[in-house]
């Protein structure tokens, strides 16, 4: 995780936004557990928070670049394994009896099953470093300029590959239309995207104003694991 903290100096506000990247992040995945019926369809809870993380992953890659975008990721990632880990701890812990009826519920929420896990990591390193990736390359194709049709056009592909990859692993075989319930997490995700455009907009360039930064990413590799090589 180098390029977080090489620099001598780590700005407050990309702190902020770190943490806030890491926080809907890891709130969505609690959450994801519940389908709810939402204008008629199934979706899964996580929708009305979920798509702000790529939202503050498109400002991470836009204002700092794709290096740093790349370890928030990663950095997410971590702190998403460790409260899996804490949680699956928990739950290994005797109940006290007069708590004995509420661990099944316990189990039920927060108990990630091996598939929902390996659904949930997949989905989350495929669709964030595909978003970061496109975003990255389409700034440099748009020279800086058209700036929606990069945040939107990185999470077309992103949400895409994310709903794809989650839906199919978590809950193949149990939903009767499994490949309807991938097109609507993934139309309502870049719905979500266009109508968030205007506070993107916003952030960004209030961001880019006060960091005094434009990052372009020019001559650096793409590879998601040079996070862990300092000449990544």
């Amino acid at each position: 995780m180098d390029t977080l903290f090489q620099e001598r100096r780590t700005s407050p506000l990309f702190v902020l936004v770190t943490a806030l990247f890491i926080t809907f992040l890891l709130t969505s995945n609690i959450i994801a557990v519940k389908l709810a019926l939402i204008a008629g369809q199934v979706l899964f809870a996580a929708i009305i928070i979920f798509p702000i993380s790529y939202i503050i992953g498109d400002v991470l890659t836009e204002v700092y670049g794709y290096r740093r975008a790349r370890a928030v990721i990663w950095l997410g990632f971590l702190c998403n394994l460790l409260m899996v880990v804490a949680i699956w701890l928990g739950g290994l812990l005797p109940p006290a009896p007069f708590w004995q009826e509420k661990q099944a519920a316990y189990q039920t929420i927060l108990g990630y099953t091996p598939r929902l896990l390996v659904a949930s990591f997949a989905a989350y390193l495929v669709g964030e470093f595909a978003n970061s990736i496109v975003l990255s390359r389409m700034k440099l194709a748009t020279k800086g300029q058209w700036l929606w049709t990069r945040t939107i056009g990185s999470t077309i592909i992103g949400q895409g590959l994310d709903s794809a990859v989650f839906t199919t692993i978590a809950v193949a075989g149990q939903v009767p239309d499994l490949w309807h319930l991938v097109w609507v997490q993934w139309l309502a995700k870049v719905a979500y995207e266009v109508l968030a455009t205007p506070l993107t907009y916003a952030v960004v360039t209030w961001l880019k104003r006060r960091e005094g930064v434009d990052t372009f990413d020019r001559g650096i590799s793409l590879n998601p694991l040079a996070v862990f090589d300092r000449r990544g």
